[in-house]
């Protein structure tokens, strides 16, 4: 089971009020983010005849802008925690701009790559993490609702995009369409522009600077103590030295949470979705692409990733109240590793769709299966690691998630390539997905048993009294041992007694 809901940002989200429009900004960078990938194999067939390039060579484009959306995580949680998340949007929809307004110049498939891959992939990152980040700092209790009406924007703007593209292309060629592009993305600016940034109150604040005002205090007149006492100055400079070594390693953690890798259920869900990407995204960027091999026209292909994406519409805030249940969330993670699997299952059936028909059909299981896994994606983690680490937590997700989602669409081209038929793409990708679901329940069980365990652990040991006696009677004797240390000592223990006796004035300690 599940650890209970609760709040570790030093506040209580509101839930609500200006949160909606969070979330509104969020659905907008979010669907930018996840959606204009895959919107941007419409111009797979035109720039392969342009630059005379093969299946596995093209794939590339979209895998180095997923790959680039999810390998720039680190640096976007850096910003996030340096700067907030407001002016970190803004800036990435200017990178989006400025990487597809590039692109409508470009003269080689490298320019391509450099252009719409590494540009426009790292707009789109500094648009994601922090669309995420911020719902958690504005929801708790609805926080599932809020993703899934967030994650509800990619299927929006798929649905939208998808034959804008097409009707782009008609009229004013791949090179005009990417400057119109790049112009609709500018919109990720003013979706950043909606993220007023919250956290504790002023009282909290104050309350907390002078907690560690005096915890300094504590520290200099213990400092002074040891340096009355040492007979030379070598130990001070060596303990010096170590206090720089753990400065500089409290630094980095303040940015990166690194500890997060001694963390259980953190482990687990980095390796089944470093799994699960490596046949996540490749489907839906070949699924047009498939629909043309096999005779359907242009706006008929394009159409299906509209299906999908009406169906996904539907799915993630559908998925969200599901998950939010007072049945489902305390199970959440089995839901997650369900939904995968499902997801995995519709690609193994989709070699059996061979007409237009069945492809629509495919695409309707496709765009439930894809909703409900996007809609927990973040939730699942926020579940796991809580609201105040989630910052890093989503930040070594996405870096090491990042190579799997560069190699699955060119491992896919390259089967396409090789065999001349789609269908070992989609069994392979719904192998992968299948094996992911899998494993993720099956350490999921484990890892909630051994939660169960531990706190029944704890328990026990917190009601043992001979516990508690061997506890009490180690701290006496630890009391009587900094008595005998002698009277330099002394006004540090009047420091460390005097604020304690003030604050049980005011509040219990």
């Amino acid at each position: 089971m599940s650890p209970p809901v609760s709040s570790d940002l030093g506040y209580v989200p509101p839930d609500g009020g200006w949160g909606w429009a969070v979330v509104f900004g969020a659905s907008i960078s979010v669907g930018f983010a996840y959606t204009f990938p895959k919107a941007f194999t419409i111009y797979f067939k035109e720039l392969q005849a342009v630059y005379s390039i093969s299946y596995s060579q093209i794939a590339w484009v979209t895998s180095i802008m997923c790959a680039t959306t999810y390998g720039g995580g680190p640096i976007s949680s850096i910003l996030v925690n340096r700067y907030g998340s407001r002016p970190v949007v803004m800036f990435g929809g200017l990178l989006c701009g400025i990487g597809m307004v590039s692109a409508a110049f470009c003269t080689s498939i490298m320019q391509l790559y450099i252009c719409v891959g590494f540009i426009t992939g790292l707009g789109l990152a500094l648009n994601l993490q922090p669309s995420v980040i911020m719902i958690g700092k504005y929801f708790l209790k609805r926080r599932p609702i809020a993703n899934g009406l967030a994650m509800a924007g990619s299927p929006v703007m798929l649905c939208t995009l998808a034959p804008l593209n097409q009707f782009l292309f008609d009229s004013f060629g791949w090179r005009g369409s990417f400057l119109i592009l790049g112009a609709i993305l500018l919109n990720c600016c003013v979706a950043g522009a909606l993220f007023r940034p919250i956290g504790p109150g002023t009282t909290s604040v104050k309350t907390q600077v002078t907690v560690e005002g005096k915890g300094a205090l504590k520290r200099d007149v213990t400092e002074d103590a040891m340096e009355m006492s040492s007979p030379t100055n070598l130990p001070m400079k060596n303990k010096t030295e170590e206090e720089g070594d753990r400065d500089c390693c409290e630094k980095i953690n303040q940015y990166l949470d690194f500890s997060l890798f001694k963390h259980r259920g953190f482990l687990i869900y980095l390796i089944g979705n470093v799994l699960m990407f490596l046949g996540f995204f490749a489907p839906i960027i070949f699924l047009a692409p498939y629909a043309k091999h096999i005779g359907i026209d242009e706006y008929s292909a394009a159409f299906l990733l509209s299906i999908l994406a009406i169906v996904d519409i539907v799915a993630r805030p559908t998925t969200g109240i599901i998950a939010n249940s007072k049945w489902v969330r305390p199970r959440i993670q089995y839901f997650f590793s369900f939904s995968i699997a499902f997801n995995g299952m519709c690609h193994l059936l989709c070699p059996l769709a061979s007409s237009y028909t069945g492809l629509v059909i495919y695409s309707v299981f496709f765009g439930l299966a894809f909703g409900m896994v996007c809609a927990m994606l973040f939730e699942t983690l926020m579940d796991l690691v809580g609201a105040a680490r989630f910052t890093s937590a989503v930040g070594l997700v996405t870096i090491a998630e990042c190579c799997t989602i560069l190699l699955g669409p060119p491992i896919g081209g390259t089967l396409i390539d090789t065999f001349g038929d789609y269908k070992y793409m989609f069994i392979k990708c719904g192998v992968v997905m299948v094996l992911a679901g899998t494993f993720l329940f099956i350490m999921n069980y484990y890892n909630y048993h051994m939660l169960a365990k531990e706190e029944k652990e704890r328990k026990a040991k917190e009601e043992d009294p001979k516990t508690v006696r061997t506890e009490n009677e180690g701290r006496n004797n630890w009391i009587k041992e900094t008595t005998q240390d002698g009277p330099e000592l002394e006004p540090l223990r009047e420091e460390q007694e005097g604020p304690k006796k003030e604050v049980n004035g005011i509040i219990e300690v």
